[in-house]
């Protein structure tokens, strides 16, 4: 299939330690996933990126962000707080990255929208069978055409 008539999925990756950031993208391309990686490095990079695009701009891609709890200048529970009230990003897949197994803190998560939580250290396996599995997700609720989201090598 042409690449022009993909719909691309892009892969928001919010990580301020660049040691954990290197290996999950370098875990994602190993699964085979080629698509756009987009590295923010806080919960205030994500607002702007999303928040701060003119009206509809964010229609022409579908995203899955992928969210570390412990950031920077705003967190991830924040971000996904305000991702999940505005109408134009609530839709989006979130998956939270956390080095924390407290369950209230999983809960809250959950009870805020996110797609899935990871804690890390991450089993890769596990992480990109959960990145993949919202991919699919993604193909089957929003594209009527079944165009792939996911390009592979």
């Amino acid at each position: 299939m042409k690449q022009s008539l993909k719909k691309i999925l892009t892969i928001i990756l919010a990580e301020d330690d660049e040691g954990h950031a290197l290996l999950i993208k370098r875990n994602i391309k190993r699964s085979g996933i080629v698509n756009e990686i987009v590295h923010l490095r806080n919960g205030e990079e994500v607002l702007n990126y999303f928040l701060c695009k003119p009206e509809g701009k964010q229609s022409k891609k579908n995203y899955i962000i992928l969210l570390d709890i412990k950031m920077p200048k705003i967190d991830g529970i924040e971000v996904l707080e305000k991702l999940k009230k505005n109408k134009k990003t609530r839709d989006i897949p979130i998956i939270m990255i956390s080095t924390t197994d407290n369950p209230r803190e999983i809960e809250k998560c959950h009870s805020l929208g996110c797609s899935s939580y990871i804690v890390k250290p991450i089993d890769y396996q596990h992480f990109i069978d959960t990145v993949s599995d919202l991919g699919y997700t993604l193909k089957i609720n929003k594209d009527h055409n079944h165009t792939n989201y996911y390009e592979s090598r």
